[in-house]
C-alpha cells in the first residue's frame, strides 16, 4: 500500500505522525483496526493499512484484533499484534512476520540499539527480539512477591518459560542507557530494570499506559482520570482527553465490556519544543504543549467508538 515512489529518507521536521488502531467487538471479515498517518501541518489523516484481511489466524489474537505497538529500524517499520511481530517497509508492504510462544496480548513495542522489546502482556513478561538475527532472543517475566517486584530471565525458545498470566498487565517498555523502563495497568509504579535488578524508580496511580521518563519527570495516560499527565518532584501538569459528543458518536449500541469506552487514552509521543501527542477513542490524536500547559489541537480519525488508538509514533520518513 502507499505511493511506490514514496523514499525512506529521514525528515528534519517531524510534522507527520503514524497511529495504530484496534476495533474491538468486531466480526470476521471486518475492520478491526488499521494504520494511519496523520499531517499536523495540515491537520489531515490517511488510512495507510485497512487490518481486514479475512486470512487472519482469527483464535490466535485476542479479543481486540488490531495493531498495537509501532517501532523503525533503518528501511523496516516493526509493528505488533496480539501475539505475532510483523516488519513492513515504509510503503507498507509485508516483509516479515515473526511469532514466539510466549508473546500474547503484546502492547508497546520498543527500539534500543541492536533490540526490539516487546511487552508480552498475556504473560506478564517483556521479549527482546534480535534485530540483525531476525529472532527471539531474551525474555523476562515479571511478578510481585511480598510487596518486592521481581525478574525472572528466561529463554524464548525453551520449555521453561512463564506460563500464561496477566497479574500487572504490563503495557509499556521504553529504554535508556539508565536501563528498561516497565509499567502497566497494575503495577502502581514505574519499573527500572538495569541488567541486574528491577527497583521501583516512580510511584503511579493505578490504570496507566505509555509511561516513560521525560525531562527530569515522568509522563504518562493516566488512563482511569481520563488525563495526561507530567509529574515532577515540582510539577503536576494534567491534560483532559477529548470528548466527542454523543450523538456524533457511532457503533454505540453494542452491550458489551470489551468494547472501547469514549475517551480511553493510550498512545503518546514526544515532538519538539515541549509537544507531545496523545491517543484516545473514538480515534484520536491531541496536541498539548506543556511548556505552556495548554493543549492546542486535536485530530479526529474517526467517530466508531469501539476504534481506539494503540500505537503513536513520529512518522521517521518523507
Amino acid at each position: 500500500m502507499g505511493d511506490p515512489k514514496h523514499k525512506a529518507e529521514p525528515v528534519n521536521k517531524m510534522t507527520i505522525l503514524i497511529a495504530s488502531s484496534v476495533v474491538r467487538g468486531s466480526h470476521q471479515g471486518e475492520s478491526h483496526g488499521g494504520i494511519y498517518l496523520i499531517d499536523m501541518d495540515s491537520q489531515q489523516s490517511a488510512l495507510a493499512m485497512d487490518w481486514n484481511t479475512i486470512n487472519i489466524d482469527w483464535q490466535g489474537r485476542g479479543w481486540d484484533r488490531g495493531l498495537r505497538g509501532i517501532a523503525f529500524d533503518g528501511d523496516k517499520i516493526y509493528i505488533a499484534a496480539s501475539d505475532e511481530l510483523f516488519v513492513y517497509t515504509p510503503e507498507f508492504e509485508m516483509i516479515g512476520s515473526h511469532r514466539c510462544p510466549y508473546l500474547k496480548h503484546c502492547h508497546e513495542i520498543y527500539r534500543f540499539e541492536r533490540r526490539l522489546y516487546l511487552t508480552s502482556t498475556g504473560y506478564d513478561s517483556i521479549l527482546g527480539f534480535d534485530l540483525d538475527r531476525e529472532t527471539f532472543s531474551w525474555g523476562m517475566e515479571l511478578g510481585l512477591d511480598d510487596d518486592e517486584f521481581r525478574a525472572r530471565p528466561f529463554n524464548p525458545h525453551s520449555v521453561g518459560g512463564p506460563l500464561p498470566h496477566n497479574e500487572l498487565h504490563l503495557n509499556s517498555v521504553f529504554c535508556t542507557r539508565n536501563g528498561m523502563y516497565i509499567s502497566g495497568l497494575k503495577t502502581g509504579a514505574g519499573l527500572l530494570f538495569n541488567g541486574t535488578t528491577i527497583t521501583e524508580w516512580v510511584k503511579l496511580p493505578l490504570g496507566v499506559h505509555n509511561a516513560r521518563p521525560y525531562r527530569d519527570g515522568v509522563l504518562f495516560n493516566d488512563t482511569e482520570a481520563n488525563l495526561v499527565r507530567y509529574v515532577t518532584a515540582d510539577t503536576q501538569c494534567a491534560f483532559k482527553v477529548p470528548m466527542v459528543a454523543n450523538d456524533k458518536l457511532t457503533h454505540t449500541d453494542f452491550d458489551d465490556s470489551r468494547v472501547a469506552r469514549q475517551g480511553f487514552g493510550r498512545g503518546l509521543c514526544v515532538m519538539d519544543n515541549g509537544v507531545i501527542a496523545a491517543g484516545s477513542s473514538p480515534s484520536t490524536i491531541t496536541f498539548h504543549n506543556i511548556d505552556k500547559q495548554k493543549t492546542t489541537h486535536a485530530i479526529n480519525l474517526t467517530y466508531d467508538v469501539r476504534n481506539a488508538i494503540h500505537g503513536l509514533e513520529v512518522w521517521p520518513y518523507r
